[in-house]
């Protein structure tokens, strides 16, 4: 084995030894920015928590009246198509 292929040995392993450190390093950054992420958003739960308890209750609120019932929903029958085709027709649709 020559000099040069010792030197191409040599530097192949030390950046396969870089780039393993490189991913371990990487992996802890993002493990480290995930933590703080939970332990904010563990924090800002907390505060929503202790401000509600704080808070006097609030009244209720009155359910929300349905919207205006369908016509087939009151028992009444929508009119036949061609009624309701006369009918656009006389309004001055022409489809």
């Amino acid at each position: 084995m020559t000099k040069e292929d010792r030197d191409r040995a040599q530097a192949r392993l030390d950046k396969q030894t870089r780039a393993a450190q490189d991913a371990r390093s990487g992996k802890a950054d993002r493990d480290s920015a995930s933590k703080a992420v939970l332990d904010n958003m563990a924090k800002l739960k907390a505060l929503r928590l202790a401000r509600e308890a704080a808070e006097p209750p609030r009244p209720a609120a009155a359910p929300k009246k349905a919207a205006a019932k369908s016509k087939k929903s009151s028992g009444e029958k929508a009119p036949a198509l061609t009624d309701w085709l006369a009918s656009q027709q006389s309004g001055g649709r022409r489809t």
